[in-house]
């Protein structure tokens, strides 16, 4: 592609003698191969890309974006070209390169702490009912009716909820030419501050909720306010939780139509007769000026409630018509991970499920919607930790959470990165007061096989934390993990040992008890 048609798309400036001159890439990493690439100086926290202009040319770059401030010389022969704002201009570069996908595509971004997932995949349920071809990019991964698309993973180790630009544009590049009308995107806080959606202008965006999360990257919860509400600047339709109290926030933010949703608070679309149905889901009628609807939802859990009238409300707004929405929330599946039951078959006297629960707010919720579910003689147990290298600030607090709404607490690792998982650990525990009913058991696969093991008639077995995730990260490595696997394992091993065989209370090892 012409460098003169790529800083067009971007708004760079590019002399005249050079616009005609063919670029075969764009990378922003300087360890990428590009023969006659152009590579993107970007800062951040660790490194800044500056520094690394001599190895970028050397593996193939003839011209250099660099900040507008920055005091560099890449060398005789290389094109300098620059920017006040290099993250935003390499979203719009790979947009151009990939020929403007955002432009072809509806696309709706969906942002909150909690309920992203979920309510992705309602909204893309009720639109394919409307005969609408949906893609969906998200935690989970990205898919539409064309397949499933690859990105990339942060350091090799961890996928992303909004994948970097240079994957993004060329996924909704496939998916434009795959077809698909409508896109729902995940939209983190990460991808909004760092500029990766610049050029998206969204037909529709969505607001679920706002507690503390991430605040290693945003400091503050201001911070991590400010940036959500950047994606209801550049949205035609504003969906908004009334029931958060960073709801006005997002409102004054926003730029085109926006109508809100209440359970607790007085809303344009309201909540109302709410019945929870135990496993059978939420049962409720959706009010509004113009709309009078009985939904139903499969999905257990209060949170189904607020989560399904988004994606309900999101797709009237959009024209779908009320019988389809009903339709397609009424029958729609579950989502991996995301309250997900694992089938034991015959001979399973307790239940064990997978959910992605890794915030506070998301933990208690899960454990309250659990406990509803329970039979009355069964136990709450939950086994979860904490990431390593993120927020600390909410381990005690899980701690604590799990200590008061759990009747036993398996604390183990969860994607330790490159803390020692004891130290986490440790940090968990700090908020617990009570540690007769907690068991420390740091290696997560030996913690789910004595979960299984000591499984009792009624009880109800929660892993929080990886949810869809298959693997575990242990410093730069990114290992297999299947939860899913490791539960059947350890129920078929439980089967087949002869009776008594099983630990007991009373018969615990040193690493399965910690009261320190």
């Amino acid at each position: 592609m012409k460098l003169g048609d790529l800083c067009n798309g971007a708004g760079i400036f590019c002399p005249i003698e050079y616009q005609n001159l063919e670029i075969g890439g764009i990378s922003s990493d300087s360890r990428e191969r590009t023969e006659n690439g152009l590579f993107v100086c970007l800062r951040g926290g660790k490194n800044d890309g500056h520094a690394h202009i001599g190895e970028a040319i050397q593996n193939g770059a003839i011209a250099v974006l660099t900040d507008a401030d920055a005091a560099v010389d890449p060398g005789a022969g290389i094109i300098r070209l620059q920017s006040r704002n290099p993250r935003a201009s390499l979203a719009y570069l790979f947009d151009a390169w990939y020929g403007y996908p955002s432009r072809r595509l509806a696309i709706i971004g969906v942002t909150g702490t909690n309920g992203k997932t979920s309510v992705s995949h309602m909204l893309r349920t009720v639109l394919e009912n409307s005969l609408c071809t949906c893609g969906v990019i998200g935690t989970v991964g990205s898919e539409s009716r064309g397949g499933t698309y690859t990105h990339a993973t942060e350091q090799g180790v961890a996928n992303l909820t909004t994948p970097d630009p240079k994957d993004l544009y060329r996924i909704l590049a496939q998916m434009a030419d795959d077809g698909v009308e409508y896109v729902v995107m995940e939209a983190s806080s990460h991808a909004l501050e760092l500029e990766k959606l610049a050029p998206i202008r969204f037909r529709a965006a969505i607001f679920t909720n706002l507690t503390p999360e991430h605040l290693d990257f945003h400091k503050t919860m201001e911070a991590y306010a400010q940036a959500k509400a950047k994606l209801f600047s550049k949205s035609a339709l504003s969906v908004l939780c009334a029931d958060s109290p960073y709801c006005n926030q997002m409102l004054a933010a926003a730029t085109g139509k926006h109508v809100t949703c209440g359970v607790s608070q007085d809303a344009d679309y309201q909540a109302t007769d709410v019945e929870l149905d135990g496993q059978d889901g939420v049962l409720y009628r959706l009010s509004s000026g113009r709309t009078r609807l009985r939904l139903s939802c499969p999905i257990a859990g209060e949170f189904t409630v607020m989560n399904s009238m988004l994606a309900a409300v999101c797709a009237l707004e959009l024209g779908c018509s009320p019988a389809a929405v009903k339709t397609a929330l009424a029958t729609m599946g579950g989502v991996k991970g995301r309250m997900e039951r694992v089938k034991l078959g015959i001979g399973a006297e307790f239940a064990v499920i997978i959910d992605y629960a890794h915030t506070p707010d998301a933990l208690e919720k899960l454990l309250l919607t659990a406990r509803r579910l329970l039979q009355r003689e069964g136990r709450l147990v939950l086994l979860f930790g904490c990431g390593g290298d993120r927020d600390r600030t909410k381990r005690a607090v899980m701690g604590r959470i799990a200590s008061e709404l759990a009747d036993l607490v398996i604390i183990t690792s969860d994607n330790c990165r490159g803390e020692d998982p004891m130290n986490i650990i440790r940090e968990i525990l700090s908020g617990i007061a009570n540690r007769e009913a907690v068991r420390v058991i740091p290696d997560r696969a030996e913690a789910i096989r004595y979960a299984v093991q000591q499984g009792k008639r009624g009880d109800l077995i929660l892993l929080a934390g990886k949810g869809h995730e298959e693997y575990e990260i242990v410093g730069e490595e990114r290992r297999p993990f299947h939860e899913r696997i490791l539960v059947k394992e350890a129920f078929e091993a439980r089967l087949r040992a002869p009776e008594g065989m099983g630990l007991t209370e009373g018969e615990q090892t040193n690493e399965g008890r910690d009261t320190k």
